[in-house]
């Protein structure tokens, strides 16, 4: 494999725009009635290598844009219903692109930002994953579509019962690479590969290079050109410039306190709170809702259906803060996030850092705050020391002290409590949830907390195979879940001796 690289330039003279590259007018028109009219680095590196046909590795932490730099050129590739060209396809109607994510998640957000791009020529885009209906995927392929956006596990799923024909695709884009190596999804994508067309354009999206990346790249593109569009210090730190970070350690009765008069810092916007278990997460979502809060949680034991209206409501303003744990925030791309909070302390120094991530994007600032317990010092002090953080020992900090008013800019007076006159948005309840026939498992909101155990799979008919991960083992915030036991007469009854 031939790895040719190109660089950001030093100094450009003039910001280009969209329209200025060999890219279909309807495309231009429909960015800029999107708003959008001047590429992002990622973007204005990609675009004259990909609109070429040439196959890409992109180098690009998540939230610089790089969705569009493939995007792009796959929409500007597809011949549309309305061209001239298209009866003439060998079977028109069978996808021309396939874009393959690691999460349900990110697998919307991209398929919306190429609906958006693609709207003006009539481009078709279908979006597929576990936890919905086959139904509605299939009829969908059966009418004709020219983009495919999905998750390995139900795009291997459609294809072996025959509904998704990727013999007629010309681009592929792996998007996200690493997670999908993280979550194991490697074999899969290789199988998935193996489907398409040996001509393809070949595109991979990776904010790292592991091992298994570069195989894959090298196994399935043809002549890459390497592009690098990391922050300076991205490389060297790990952290991004425009990130302010602050580090408490923190007494685990008092944290949801602590948060409560976090989430009234002056200035405030959407915030996303990480926990590392989904008992946890829709402990504090309940507790921050009861305490006046539009909060909103996203984990693996909720059905799709209502993670989808927890990040709907979250994008649209409804709710402003979401608790997520971190499989299930994988893939959330919201560009005006101020500030992520780490209400329990990150396994390592990598999700750390996918973490923070959430917020600082598309050339905005912002605040992570991080709670490490006392049982968490050993594991900061692995984390400080692998990012160079200068945190050794975090500041012992509770709810009341001045410190943390200062350092966040709380107001004096902030409690624990909303004060009614500050609560504004509409909440989770302001927006409906769909019925998505969903497979295998229940939609309801409250599932976590009735021990529901719905995320095994979510390829429904797939039988045995997985097609996203659950979130974490369902234990508690600080170790195993406990069993009640029955007793009767202060003696555990038969059967139930543990």
């Amino acid at each position: 494999m031939t790895d040719q690289t190109t660089t950001a330039p030093e100094q450009v003279a003039a910001e280009p725009t969209f329209a200025d590259f060999d890219v279909h007018p309807d495309i231009v028109h429909a960015l800029a009635d999107a708003g959008i009219v001047t590429p992002f680095p990622i973007q204005a590196m990609t675009l004259p290598v990909a609109l070429g046909g040439h196959d890409i590795i992109g180098q690009a932490k998540t939230g610089t844009g790089k969705t569009l730099g493939f995007g792009v050129p796959i929409l500007n590739r597809v011949v549309a219903p309305s061209d001239a060209g298209f009866s003439g396809l060998a079977d028109p109607g069978k996808p021309q692109a396939l874009a393959v994510a690691p999460t349900r998640e990110l697998a919307v957000q991209v398929a919306g930002d190429l609906e958006r791009a693609g709207k003006k020529r009539g481009i078709r885009v279908l979006t597929v994953y576990g936890g919905r209906a086959y139904e509605p995927q299939i009829e969908a392929l059966q009418r004709g579509v020219e983009v495919v956006v999905g998750t390995p596990g139900r795009l291997i799923d459609l294809a072996n019962q025959g509904h998704l024909n990727l013999s007629y695709v010309r681009s592929v884009v792996l998007d996200e690479a690493d997670e999908m190596l993280d979550l194991g999804f490697l074999p899969d994508v290789e199988k998935i590969l193996a489907m398409t067309p040996a001509s393809r354009q070949t595109m991979l999206f990776s904010a790292t290079m592991p091992g298994a990346v570069v195989a894959l790249a090298r196994r399935y593109m043809t002549q890459p050109t390497h592009i690098r569009a990391m922050e300076e210090a991205g490389e060297d730190s790990h952290t991004v410039k425009a990130i302010e970070q602050f580090v408490y350690r923190a007494h685990a009765l008092d944290k949801v306190e602590m948060l409560a008069r976090i989430l009234q810092a002056q200035g405030r916007g959407l915030t996303i709170v990480f926990t590392r278990t989904k008992r946890t997460a829709a402990k504090v979502s309940d507790e921050l809702v009861e305490r006046g809060f539009a909060a909103a949680a996203i984990h693996g034991d909720l059905g799709q259906g209502a993670r989808e209206q927890a990040l709907r409501a979250f994008r649209t303003g409804k709710v402003d803060i979401l608790v997520a744990t971190d499989v299930a925030a994988r893939g959330i791309d919201v560009d005006n996030v101020t500030h992520v909070v780490n209400y329990q302390c990150t396994e390592d120094e990598k999700t750390y850092v996918h973490r923070i991530g959430r917020t600082g994007r598309a050339g905005n600032t912002g605040i992570a705050v991080t709670f490490v317990d006392w049982d968490d010092m050993p594991r900061w002090a692995l984390i400080n020391k692998a990012l160079d953080l200068g945190i050794p020992e975090p500041a012992e900090t509770y709810s009341s002290s001045e410190h943390l008013y200062t350092d966040l800019d709380i107001p004096q007076g902030a409690t624990g409590t909303l004060p009614r006159s500050s609560r504004t948005r509409a909440g989770l309840d302001a927006e409906r949830i769909e019925d998505l026939g969903e497979t295998g498992r229940s939609a309801g909101r409250g599932e976590a907390r009735r021990g529901s155990g719905a995320d095994r799979s979510s390829s429904g008919r797939g039988g045995g195979r997985r097609s996203e991960p659950s979130n974490d083992a369902p234990r508690g915030d600080g170790g195993q879940r406990r069993r009640r036991r029955r007793t009767r007469g202060g003696k555990p009854t038969a059967g139930d001796q543990g």
